[in-house]
């Protein structure tokens, strides 16, 4: 039945049924897909994955709404690190208004991120890239949530390690403490690098994520040497 409808419509010059074409991973489905599949999709290709959100052309409300989703992961994730089982390096650390951090954070990341956007979008831009501003959005805020859930999984195992420090205190050794923090901030880039190398067509990810890499490890050396200065 499906051969004669297939022959039909190729006698009558029109295109088969769309309905019927599926991809595992590619920028074409026509079925709706769920956003739980959507974000393992992009675990399994993220170029492939940021391209067929562009060419959907989403609006800014839905790229807000990856975005807010994020912050609320984000939030959680951050929750559980520094408030719900804080290891004991990171409590000597911790301000007492660490509540109240952590809803600013929540509130000033998504307007972080769309200025993170837009920098990136012209640093970019200057290396070549060919990306306009709403497809490295689509590229930095699509990255971010799809990096959401490994962030709490990072949180969970840093409430592990917290759990566990005084039965093995090799756990409290600040390397250790610190790992899942670190490891956390991997997939973050490598997305958000995947994403925006798509967006800008760029042929490879890895100087992207390269750079990126590199900026976030100079900032933070920064932060902890005027930290260590008593500047911030």
């Amino acid at each position: 039945m499906g051969m004669h409808n297939e022959a039909a419509a190729s006698l009558e010059g029109r295109p088969f049924q769309d309905e019927v074409f599926t991809t595992e991973i590619g920028t074409y489905r026509t079925k709706r897909m769920g956003l739980a599949k959507r974000v393992v999709d992009a675990w399994r290709d993220m170029r492939a994955s940021t391209r067929r959100l562009i060419g959907e052309n989403p609006s800014e409300g839905r790229l807000l709404f990856y975005i807010l989703l994020s912050d609320m992961v984000f939030f959680l994730s951050w929750s559980l690190k520094a408030v719900v089982a804080p290891s004991l390096g990171a409590k000597a650390m911790l301000p007492a208004e660490i509540g109240l951090w952590l809803v600013a954070a929540l509130f000033l990341r998504t307007a972080t991120i769309y200025g993170f956007s837009a920098i990136l979008g012209l640093v970019l831009r200057l290396f070549g890239g060919s990306g306009m501003g709403k497809p490295t959005r689509a590229g930095v805020f699509w990255g971010s949530f799809v990096a959401a859930p490994f962030g709490l999984f990072f949180a969970i195992v840093t409430v592990i390690f917290s759990s566990l420090e005084t039965t093995f205190p090799i756990l409290q050794d600040d390397f250790i403490s610190d790992l899942p923090y670190w490891a956390s901030l991997i997939p973050f880039v490598y997305f958000i690098s995947a994403g925006v190398a798509e967006a800008h067509r760029f042929k490879q990810t890895f100087p992207v994520f390269a750079g990126m890499t590199a900026t976030a490890m100079v900032l933070w050396f920064l932060a902890l040497y005027l930290r260590a200065n008593g500047i911030i």
